[in-house]
């Protein structure tokens, strides 16, 4: 199939009739789609996916009417002709990302020539490869009294990072880092920590193809061991670096538990069945709500509402 090498060559004298949607592929696994992304391809008639980065198993649910295109060696601009002219043509154009499209997908760079061509678009989140590796190396990211936050970011190589976001200064919170593209860069990770004060001693994972099936692989290291043991495995491209202060709690012998579902905290939907010291005085059963969680969206004019038996708990 030919590829239009300028934008004025995919517009025609009829509106497009299609709209392209941006469909997150998920980490690997085609099974990690979400239920409408795989609805989408289903129905698709083009669909143009990343075939360095996404399995083309991620197609099998495509009509066999469907034109399916890999653009691996497209550039943006050939892209951006390609969706405008199969959306002339089709009803549901799927572009199919790797991990979610708002992560390091160029998705603004691909939806701004559809928006002047005035072509419908729609995104669908999907499952990143930060998410698929600490599932696959069953960790969290977040943990009470460790860290409550989390950093996406990169270090930088041939794309300049921003004034203030070295990872060195990112990592000075000491919070929980999730570092795409930077395997083959993983001395200037090390250092930057080192350079944050990370000790060499912390614990560190890589996941190289979180979730692709026969080809996944998880190293364990810390800062000073990581690069070493990564050369070791031959890893060199595709890979998550986790960096965090949870990393391991799994094995740790005490943890600071979650208040949510603690038995003394009361919330909307549950109301305390044990009240720890010095917490007496707040449960009372027309206690503002508000002065007992600070998850909730009630207003302070609210009151913990009568919990039946089979009420669900959600959070």
């Amino acid at each position: 199939m030919s590829i239009p090498l300028s934008l004025s060559a995919a517009h025609g004298a009829t509106p497009p009739l299609g709209k392209v949607w941006f469909v997150g592929a998920g980490p690997g696994d085609p099974e990690l789609i979400t239920v409408k992304g795989r609805a989408l391809i289903e129905r698709a008639g083009a669909i143009l996916f990343a075939g360095s980065l996404v399995s083309e198993a991620a197609t099998r649910w495509a009509p066999e009417s469907c034109v399916v295109l890999d653009s691996k060696d497209m550039t943006l601009e050939q892209m951006s002709a390609w969706l405008i002219e199969q959306a002339a043509r089709c009803a549901t154009v799927v572009r199919l990302q790797t991990g979610d499209p708002g992560l390091y997908g160029a998705l603004i760079e691909l939806v701004q020539p559809l928006d002047a061509a005035g072509i419908a678009i729609e995104v669908v989140p999907g499952v990143s490869s930060a998410m698929a590796s600490a599932a696959a190396a069953v960790e969290s990211l977040t943990l009470p009294e460790v860290t409550q936050t989390v950093i996406f970011t990169r270090v930088e190589g041939r794309t300049p990072m921003p004034e203030g976001e070295s990872l060195a200064a990112l990592a000075a919170h000491h919070s929980t880092l999730c570092i795409f593209l930077s395997i083959t860069l993983m001395g200037r990770v090390t250092a930057a920590l080192l350079e944050a004060g990370w000790s060499p001693d912390a614990p560190m994972v890589v996941v190289h193809r979180a979730s692709w099936p026969g080809e996944q692989k998880i190293v364990r290291g810390t800062v000073a061991t990581i690069q070493a043991l990564c050369r070791e495995a031959k890893i060199v491209s595709q890979s998550m670096i986790i960096a965090s202060p949870t990393l391991g709690a799994r094995h740790w012998q005490t943890l600071a538990k979650s208040k949510l579902y603690d038995a003394s905290f009361t919330h909307r939907f549950r109301r305390a069945s044990s009240v720890s010291e010095g917490d007496a005085l707040a449960f009372s059963p027309y206690t503002p709500i508000d002065t007992l969680s600070d998850t909730s969206p009630h207003t302070s004019s609210d009151t913990v509402p009568q919990i039946s038996p089979d009420t669900k708990e959600t959070a």
